[in-house]
């Protein structure tokens, strides 16, 4: 720490880094050419170093080369971090990850009742299906959704949703409404591609008491978005998860075809590290989603 200059010292070295005079970094710093010379004097002295070769023209030493990026990087973390907690005004961020298609089918339409409950808490969401590893520049809680084994973290059981066939009412208008779970045999049946956290039709059919051999599969996804987005535009029937179609069933855009109970084999689950769940804003927001999770599950 005692070779660390002020930040104006260090900001005349970065902008210097950039132009091919003193006279041109002044122009930008808005002060004098002797100002900034002079601090780039004193900079090389605190850390015994030359940084610029003088002539004509600035030119970087290796040294000022090798020093360069490092300073311009701590120059715009700072400011960012700055911009940031000005515009928080007060407000605590929590950063929360999780699955895509869970932000945007289940948790984004319910965030403005968390701004309404709670006004302090300023959420910022990530969205990613890898595993993070809760470092400081990672988020602070995770939504995953899983079989609930995370033994070094803190986490929580939230809701488990149910799986059934979904489509739209001018496929049925077309091929007709099905009236037995046999039927969807005849149907274009949409599929996602992926492991075991993607629904599977033959489970499906064999919860509902169908022998399959095979069925005749319309086109395959690799995101659980699209296989919804195909079964609105009337491509197929999907097999969806509850939390996923919660506004398409509520606006008729989709039916739920059978009542054929099949809960899915994996839940979703509130994950942080452990000893953050007891922090206020932390608390907060477990609390809230806890509650919501009870409503969408009695939905279920």
């Amino acid at each position: 720490m005692r070779d660390l200059p002020p930040t104006a010292t260090l900001r005349a070295f970065e902008v210097a880094t950039r132009h091919a005079t003193f006279t041109s970094a002044a122009d930008e710093l808005h002060v004098t050419q002797s100002a900034v010379s002079h601090q780039l004097r004193h900079l090389e002295e605190l850390w015994g170093v030359q940084l610029f070769q003088r002539g004509k023209s600035l030119t970087l030493t290796p040294a000022g080369a090798a020093l360069a990026p490092v300073v311009r990087e701590f120059i715009m973390k700072l400011e960012a971090t700055l911009a940031d907690l000005r515009e928080q005004k007060g407000r605590v961020r929590l950063k929360v990850s999780t699955t895509y298609s869970f932000a945007l089918k289940w948790l984004l339409p319910r965030l403005p009742g968390l701004a309404r409950q709670h006004p302090e808490i300023l959420v910022t969401l990530e969205t990613t299906d890898a595993a993070i590893n809760f470092t400081p520049a990672e988020p602070d809680v995770a939504i995953r959704f899983g079989t609930g084994n995370y033994p070094s973290l803190y986490s929580e059981f939230l809701f488990r949703e149910q799986i059934f066939p979904v489509a739209n009412p001018p496929l049925l208008e077309r091929l007709g409404m099905p009236r037995k779970p046999a039927d969807l045999l005849r149907y274009p049946l949409l599929t996602r591609a992926g492991a075991d956290m993607v629904p599977k039709w033959d489970l499906w059919f064999q919860q509902a008491g169908v022998a399959v051999s095979a069925f005749r599969e319309s086109v395959r996804f690799a995101d659980t978005n699209m296989t919804i987005e195909a079964a609105l535009l009337g491509q197929g029937v999907a097999l969806a998860r509850s939390g996923h179609v919660e506004n398409e069933l509520a606006d008729g855009s989709l039916v739920r075809l059978f009542n054929v109970p099949l809960p899915s084999p994996l839940a979703y689950y509130f994950v942080c590290p452990k000893g953050i769940e007891a922090q206020p804003h932390v608390a907060a927001f477990r609390e809230w989603i806890m509650a919501e999770s009870v409503r969408a599950g009695e939905g279920y």
